[in-house]
């Protein structure tokens, strides 16, 4: 078996399990639970650039999976960062006048 196949049966096990876990959260644990776990996967950044310097310059294909990986990544941080802003915004009281 290839690497290239095993990495992929790896990628759909993954699909699959994650689904089933996201959807048996219930609603009121599902807003600080992923904020929390998104603003953890700053070490996906690290591996992501890793990654990307891992390949013979930009034109690889681990240089351009390596560039997506980190944009990905960061976008995943930063959108963790900007739920628990929000939900912590929530419980703020509110100023009387």
């Amino acid at each position: 078996m290839s690497e290239l196949m095993l990495t992929f049966y790896v990628f759909i096990i993954a699909t699959f399990l994650g689904f089933e876990l996201i959807s048996k959260v219930p609603p009121t644990l599902h807003t600080p639970l992923m904020s929390g776990s998104n603003a953890i996967s700053g070490v996906t950044i690290l591996g992501a650039l890793v990654v990307a310097g891992y390949g013979e310059g930009w034109t690889s294909l681990t240089g351009i999976l390596g560039f997506f990986a980190v944009v990905f990544a960061t976008i995943n941080v930063f959108g963790g960062y900007v739920v628990t802003d929000r939900m912590l915004q929530m419980f703020k009281r509110k100023k009387q006048d």
